[in-house]
């Protein structure tokens, strides 16, 4: 069995992991609230495998209710080294179809700063590297694995985060279309910022749904037409998990696992003693 323990944040529709053995639910209390919904737990080819609906079971969380620190930490207790997100998207260029893939490798921020980004405060400062948003490692491995499962992929491209849940107005949609943006969606950023926070390797798959509403040869963004393209979308993003899942192994060739090495700034004699059992979890060795 492989020593590497590889979570999934499922999307919208992307609820569970078929094939799973030896399957428990495993609800977690955090010092940051409540995760979306129980962990579920299991071994999938030899490899163990944690689970999490990101939006709760029946999709019950808007983008921005989502306790992303609480998700993550949960993930970080349950002895998670690599998460591999998966979320629906819009595309921002003709060659990304609905129905492709997309493993982007950047970020553009469009949240509107009410949602809890970072584990940091009260009483600790860190300021971790994020020019590289995610793990290029797994990166490869997820796109190596979409290629194997069938799927037409695109490597890399910028993922515009916005706030939601309304779709962008056309004038929106325009502008990140001068950005040079792939791809645009409502999730992926808080948690690649608190994964790397928490010394986990982040990676996504990017389901493309739809063509936001720029596209003037497409019918406008609407629920119905996602819903369709994200059944076909939920069952590639599975296979391609199982193919994933066969080349991770226990080495981390990458720097994730050291990225909060130098990242903490504060004095460690003046950290409160609260916030340093906090987050013992997560950088618990370098304070």
């Amino acid at each position: 069995m492989s020593e590497t323990t590889i979570g999934v944040i499922g999307g919208s529709g992307l609820y569970d992991m078929e094939g799973l053995e030896q399957v428990e639910r495993i609800r977690i209390v955090t010092p940051f609230g409540d995760p979306s919904d129980e962990y579920v737990t299991g071994i999938l080819n030899g490899v163990k495998m944690v689970f999490l609906p990101r939006h709760g079971r029946g999709h019950r969380l808007l983008p921005s209710e989502v306790n992303y620190r609480a998700n993550i930490y949960g993930m970080k207790k349950l002895g998670v080294e690599r998460i591999i997100s998966v979320s629906a998207v819009g595309s921002l260029k003709d060659a990304i179809a609905p129905g492709h893939i997309v493993i982007p490798d950047q970020f553009v921020d469009r949240t509107k700063g009410i949602r809890k980004d970072t584990f940091f405060g009260d009483g600790i400062v860190a300021h971790v590297g994020f020019a590289d948003p995610v793990c290029s490692d797994l990166s490869n491995t997820l796109y190596t694995a979409a290629l194997k499962a069938g799927a037409t992929t695109h490597k890399g491209g910028a993922y515009i985060c916005m706030e939601g849940p309304a779709f962008s107005t056309r004038a929106e949609s325009f502008s990140y279309l001068a950005l040079g943006a792939s791809v645009i969606g409502m999730t992926n950023l808080t948690e690649a910022k608190l994964a790397r926070e928490a010394e986990i390797c982040y990676g996504i798959i990017a389901l493309s749904t739809d063509y936001d509403c720029w596209h003037d040869s497409h019918d406008d963004v609407t629920v119905e037409a996602i819903i369709q393209i994200i059944h076909q979308n939920v069952a590639m993003a599975k296979n391609i998990i199982r193919h994933a899942v066969a080349k991770i192994g226990s080495g981390h060739p990458c720097s994730c696992g050291s990225a909060m090495q130098y990242a903490v700034i504060t004095d460690r004699s003046v950290i409160p003693e609260a916030t340093k059992l906090k987050l013992a979890p997560l950088i618990g060795k370098y304070l």
